[in-house]
């Protein structure tokens, strides 16, 4: 399977557009290209029961994020402050910078 460009990137502003958590937005903490999925802060949280380890001494139950489909989040445009759809454009000095599509705002790589 090949590895396609994502429109998201680590430390960006998502929104979740489907799924139990639409509606909330947070950062992106990890992205996972190979499997088309990514880990954003505090949503989508499953319960993890642990044995007690000697990295966790308490054991129990551990609350984490769980990866979410790249295709149930979008950017949270820091412009016009909503989630749109994001472009590439290229720019006089040969940088290739992403857009928003509803506002035309350049979102910081």
């Amino acid at each position: 399977m090949a590895v396609t460009k994502l429109h998201v990137k680590k430390d960006d502003l998502v929104m979740i557009v489907a799924g139990k958590d639409k509606g909330k937005s947070g950062k992106v903490l990890r992205v996972l290209p190979e499997k088309e999925r990514v880990l954003v802060e505090s949503i989508n949280l499953i319960k993890r029961h642990t044995r007690p380890s000697q990295s966790n001494s308490e054991g129990g139950i551990i609350e984490k994020e769980a990866p979410i489909a790249l295709s149930n989040v979008q950017l949270l445009c820091p412009g016009c402050n909503k989630p749109a759809r994001t472009g590439l454009k290229v720019l006089e000095d040969g940088s290739k910078v992403r857009f928003c599509k509803k506002c035309n705002e350049i979102v910081n790589n």
